[in-house]
């Protein structure tokens, strides 16, 4: 391991060829966090958010989806 194993959970296809990669990241001290790349062409962002960071970011998703019309 170089410091950090990736696992993939997830890749979410988003408007515009936007692609969201969700991924678990676990370092060498067993510290797991979720690492969120968001891909929008040749611009990349990356960032890792633990399980209260995550829940917090997952019900505000939640909350906004579900006011929103479906097609």
């Amino acid at each position: 391991m170089n410091g950090v194993e990736v696992e993939r959970l997830a890749e979410i296809e988003a408007p515009y060829r936007r692609k969201v990669l969700l991924q678990e990241a676990t370092y060498e001290s067993g510290m797991k966090l979720l690492r969120v790349t968001l891909r929008e062409g040749h611009r990349i962002t990356m960032v890792d958010v633990d399980a209260e960071a995550a829940d917090a970011i997952a019900k505000v998703l939640a909350e906004w989806a579900s006011r929103q019309p479906r097609a």
